[in-house]
């Protein structure tokens, strides 16, 4: 039987720890786990660690961890993915696929034609909701590393920050993904929900960005990520 998997943010090592409250609360009253039963922890390290519950209270959960372990291998392939900023559930969607798929990190990209603006509070804590899907994410998948996810910034300051092997900006009129070579990195950017226009366009191009298609049909935002990464990792990561 699979054992359950949680993600921990501390440095762990073989000996005795204490689960942050948000762990301990889920493993006590969601799962109703008891003291002895086994658990598989990871702290993104890219290291695993067998564990069995110590104590179980109501908010405080103890764990002995006694053996570390080389984790899942991440995809060779290293990817900054830029996805433009959408409604709700697809920027969730998006994200959780995209850790699924191996993403290293992910930047929400505000364009002109994006729906959704965010600030200050607002913008952090959506920030903290898009990085607790992608550990989720890892949780499900047995990643072992858990892929960045940036604050929301603009179009012209991801560009202009982004560095990768090969650069893609999705478009439906372009030359087809396949048509390049191997990249050690890669960076993608996609638009939101009403697309890029045509001067972002022009303007990630100028970036040293290449117009790519994915296929003749154009697809929504939150499909856009799923087919792009899939096909990437299949030309020059892992799938």
């Amino acid at each position: 039987m699979r054992l359950s998997r949680f993600f921990v943010d501390a440095t762990l090592s073989v000996g005795e720890h204490e689960l942050p409250e948000a762990q301990a609360h889920y493993i006590s009253r969601v799962l109703r786990m008891s003291e002895g039963d086994a658990v598989q922890l990871f702290d993104g390290s890219g290291h695993e660690f067998r564990a069995t519950l110590a104590e179980v209270g109501k908010k405080q959960v103890r764990v002995q961890v006694t053996e570390s372990f080389a984790g899942q291998p991440e995809s060779p392939l290293q990817i900054h993915l830029g996805q433009g900023l959408s409604r709700g559930e697809r920027m969730d969607w998006a994200i959780q696929k995209a850790t699924e798929l191996g993403v290293t990190q992910i930047s929400p990209i505000i364009s002109e034609r994006c729906e959704v603006r965010l600030k200050d509070e607002r913008a952090e804590k959506r920030q903290a909701h898009w990085q607790q899907i992608a550990i989720s994410a890892c949780e499900q998948c047995g990643r072992s590393v858990v892929p960045v996810i940036h604050a929301p910034v603009t179009l012209a300051d991801w560009l202009k920050q982004t560095e990768a092997d090969l650069k893609l900006v999705l478009h439906p009129v372009a030359a087809p993904l396949t048509s390049h070579e191997k990249p050690g990195s890669l960076a993608f950017l996609i638009g939101p929900e009403g697309g890029l226009n045509d001067a972002e366009v022009d303007q990630a191009q100028d970036a040293g960005f290449h117009a790519a298609r994915l296929g003749p049909r154009v697809l929504r935002t939150e499909t856009a990520p799923v087919v792009a990464l899939s096909i990437a990792q299949q030309l020059w990561g892992d799938l």
